[in-house]
């Protein structure tokens, strides 16, 4: 039995069924915490699958194949001094498992199986595996070891019982994707668990973008009395090392290190920087293309492109109208200079009229209306979706949420693209980001330091400029007050009496009902609308599941409003 040990939490960016890629980043990472005297190899969740899999878990050689990855990484621990804790897949009994395999010698010395399963939000883990009854502890290098996979230390039986049966330090690997402060809330967690079992808990989380997810990394450990003794950095792969020793109060940490995390600031940039990033990567492609209208939106995604992947590969296309303003096309391209990309101005006034034109014997003679509005729209996407193909560059798409919810886009037109990293970004959001990233550049961001998004562009009144002097506040209510309203409805899911009591007089229940059924009525545009960076605790698409034909409708048939929270809080 040792009084020490050497313990590595390996924060990596593994890819989603790369299974044989994920195999060989991980021998990578063994052969480097060998080299650095680890004791303990901790991966993330699910780690050589990637997390998560989806319908991936119902094909069989997927399983298989994965289940060969394991036995082949355990070999790959003969000569070395490490014990591998490499969480997958197994199945047993013919079922399946969320599982940790223990790997040491050169072979499956243990495994242990997931208990608690999440099947709220964006979780859906019972639709795949077996809930496992409650597991045992393992022993390694002689101390008696606890691993809850995730879920599990959100169950306080799970981790009780296994310090009941023997477990001194407890090792918990996660798939724990971004939002807004959601260290705050893994933290608490975390802490609550120590002071209930009074042992130690490291808790490892991956790093890196999945489709609409983003995984932010900052492991850390808390030992007895609360101590944040290791934390990991936020948004970058790193293997945390942490020693500890063996005392008359249990195992403690005897070299605490702390990095600073991205503050909460920060964090909402470097997630849609890294979600695009590896949305680009992952899928194969080099370079993106987007439409800059002038506009706040296509800014701040054109300086998000420009962070995730570098100028050389962010081409930006200006695609004016008779309705486009001077001051956008100065702004357009200034923006573009500022970013350093490349710049196109092509108009789409000829094929706009052309449209026009043939479409006039079918008009008849109908007052214009937004159906002339969305063939601009459509123009533009077009020629957006033929420089796509063409050049092989990911269309961009730039709305934000405040325009998703209330369907202030144009399906098949602006809507146009493969990935948005600012789908969950409220506009007031947008705003304050724009600021942000005017004064700061994370270290891992490639764009120019300094002013990216003129104050000319944050300062004037947004506009689709479809028609003359419009402006979106021709058809929606400030910004302001309609985010706070959105707020109320999609991410806290209140009643439309609960949004206008929230309000404090601010808006009254007619607006919140207009804004609602807005809301009901886009759902077949967001369904068809691109996978874009999650940020919020409830963002459309993956977190967000409405039917498109619903006839529910809040008619405050309840005389008291009735509040409501997720079972782990709302932040």
């Amino acid at each position: 039995m040792t009084d020490r040990l050497r313990i590595a939490l390996a924060q990596l960016n593994p890819t989603v069924g790369a299974i044989a890629q994920n195999l060989a980043l991980a021998k990578a990472t063994l052969a480097d915490a060998a080299g650095q005297g680890a004791d303990i190899l901790l991966f993330s969740e699910l780690f050589l699958t990637g997390y998560f899999p989806d319908d991936l878990l119902f094909k069989p050689r997927f399983i298989a194949d994965a289940m060969a990855a394991a036995e082949d990484f355990a070999r790959a621990t003969a000569g070395t001094s490490v014990t591998a804790i490499m969480p997958t897949i197994w199945r047993e009994g013919g079922k399946l498992f969320n599982a940790v395999v223990v790997c040491e010698a050169g072979a499956i010395t243990a495994r242990r199986y997931k208990r608690e399963l999440p099947n709220d939000d964006i979780f859906y883990e019972k639709r795949y595996f077996e809930r496992a009854d409650l597991q045992e502890p393992v022993t390694i290098k002689g101390v008696s070891i606890g691993i809850p996979i995730c879920e599990d230390i959100w169950h306080p039986e799970v981790c009780a019982h296994l310090v009941d049966h023997g477990a001194r330090i407890l090792l918990c690997p996660n798939g724990s994707p971004y939002w807004r402060n959601k260290q705050a809330t893994r933290y608490k967690l975390v802490t609550d668990r120590v002071a209930e079992d009074n042992v130690p808990l490291l808790y490892l989380n991956q790093v890196g973008g999945q489709d609409e997810l983003v995984y932010d990394g900052a492991s850390f450990g808390i030992e007895p009395g609360g101590r944040l003794v290791v934390q990991a950095k936020s948004f970058e792969p790193e293997i945390l090392m942490s020693n500890w020793a063996r005392t008359e109060d249990g195992w403690r940490c005897t070299d605490p290190h702390v990095t600073p995390l991205s503050s909460v600031d920060e964090a909402p940039w470097r997630a849609c920087v890294l979600g695009l990033r590896d949305y680009v990567k992952k899928n194969g492609f080099k370079s993106v293309v987007l439409g800059l209208s002038g506009g706040i939106d296509s800014a701040i995604v054109a300086a998000m492109a420009v962070d995730a992947i570098g100028a050389d590969n962010v081409h930006c296309l200006m695609l004016p109208y008779r309705y486009t303003s001077e001051e956008s096309l100065a702004d357009a391209r200034d923006c573009a200079e500022r970013l350093g990309v490349r710049y196109d101005v092509v108009s789409i006034g000829d094929p706009v009229e052309a449209a026009l034109s043939e479409l006039q014997p079918v008009f008849g003679n109908r007052p214009e209306d937004l159906t002339e509005e969305n063939i601009q729209s459509r123009m533009r996407g077009v020629y957006l979706m033929a420089v796509s193909n063409k050049l092989g560059s990911l269309l961009l798409t730039t709305g934000n949420k405040s325009e998703m919810a209330v369907g202030y886009a144009t399906i098949y037109g602006d809507m146009n693209g493969g990935f948005n990293p600012i789908k969950d970004m409220l506009k007031m959001r947008v705003y304050e980001l724009a600021d942000w990233r005017n004064k700061h550049r994370p270290a891992d961001c490639l764009g120019p330091d300094g002013l990216v998004i003129t104050q000319n562009i944050i300062d004037k009144a947004p506009s689709a400029e479809l028609r003359p002097n419009q402006t979106d506040q021709d058809s929606l209510p400030p910004y302001p007050i309609l985010d706070e309203i959105l707020v109320g409805l999609v991410e806290l899911e209140l009643s439309v009496a609960e949004v206008v009591q929230r309000g404090e007089g601010r808006f009254d229940r007619a607006l919140v009902k207009r804004i609602e059924k807005l809301l009901n009525i886009a759902e077949y545009k967001r369904r068809q609308s691109a996978p874009g960076v999650k940020i919020s605790r409830k963002a459309f698409g993956l977190g967000r599941r409405y039917p498109i034909t619903n006839g529910y409708r809040d008619e405050n048939l309840i005389a008291e409003p009735i509040g409501r929270l997720d079972s782990k809080g709302l932040e």
